[in-house]
């Protein structure tokens, strides 16, 4: 059993419900707001860890009230390392606009998350060993994303790659990559492929040992550059869909570390990111522990 070392950015999420996106120039209402902890990064980590892996989370943040708000929220998780390195920027945020069948859409400030060196996460990687896993997402920089993925693969490790969100062009570094789950959007953007099993063939032509693409409410299908298979979604009544992909990450991430073979490792993320989806919020809607273990359960009684 190995660990999961997370490599991305932490922040605030601000949730305004509204009943569609406002037109250019317009000013339009909202019926709810909520405020948690968030960022790709840090909730990936925080689904990881509730799955009872051993977790190390790096992540920069400002010198402020919400890096502290951030911290404190952090530390109740029980990490078996977490390193939140102070930056001179004010810690990022993200606006979350959630629609009234809860799909979203998602505004971000990232500073703290762009000003992490390329040395900076070079050394975070270089704690990498065989039999971890190591996630980075789409927040930090190419140069930041790329040095950390080199330097986790040289020493052993699992390298898991979410480019979300997509600001920089990431072909180049998937090469450096064992797995890569991007959403059908982002997998037509990034290889120019609309339908989602040629984005998955093309992921691992350039280099990406196993390639995720999920489909929302049609599941998710994978590419390992010899073998399609598709997983169907859990039928559930979606309430909010903000962290599904973050769950489905980090409980990948975690499954992985955890020795289970990719099948069982995506069956679980994708059950994991269905429970999300039935509630509201991010970081609130990650499964629990005993959540997690329920599904572990469920899915052991049912092979």
């Amino acid at each position: 059993m190995g660990r999961v070392l997370v490599l991305g950015n932490a922040g605030l999420d601000l949730t305004l419900r509204l009943p569609r996106l406002p037109l250019k120039g317009e000013t339009l209402l909202g019926d709810s707001t909520g405020r948690a902890p968030g960022g790709k990064g840090l909730n990936q980590a925080v689904a990881a860890v509730r799955t009872g892996m051993p977790v190390v989370f790096h992540a920069p943040v400002g010198h402020d009230a919400h890096a502290d708000e951030i911290e404190a929220a952090l530390k109740a998780e029980g990490f078996a390392g977490l390193e939140l390195h102070r930056m001179p920027n004010a810690s990022d945020f993200s606006l979350l606009m959630v629609l009234p069948d809860g799909d979203n859409s998602i505004a971000s400030a990232g500073s703290c998350a762009a000003a992490f060196t390329a040395a900076m996460a070079h050394t975070v990687a270089a704690t990498a060993a065989h039999g971890d896993v190591m996630a980075v997402q789409g927040n930090l920089t190419k140069a930041s994303t790329e040095a950390a993925l080199i330097e986790a693969k040289a020493r052993g490790a699992t390298t898991l790659f979410n480019p979300a969100p997509l600001w920089w062009d990431v072909r180049p570094v998937l090469a450096h990559c064992d797995v890569v789950v991007m959403n059908s959007g982002e997998a037509q953007t990034v290889t120019g492929r609309s339908e989602p099993a040629e984005a998955a063939a093309f992921i691992c032509d350039q280099g990406a040992g196993f390639a995720v693409v999920t489909l929302g409410a049609e599941g998710c299908l994978t590419y390992d550059g010899r073998v399609l298979h598709r997983y169907p979604a859990p039928v559930i009544e979606a309430v909010d869909t903000t962290g599904c992909g973050d769950t489905f990450c980090g409980v990948l991430a975690a499954m992985l570390a955890d020795g289970r073979a990719h099948h069982e490792a995506v069956a679980l993320a994708q059950s994991a990111a269905g429970l999300t989806a039935q509630r509201p919020g991010a970081f609130a809607a990650l499964p629990n522990r005993a959540e997690f273990a329920a599904l572990v359960a469920q899915h052991e009684a049912g092979r």
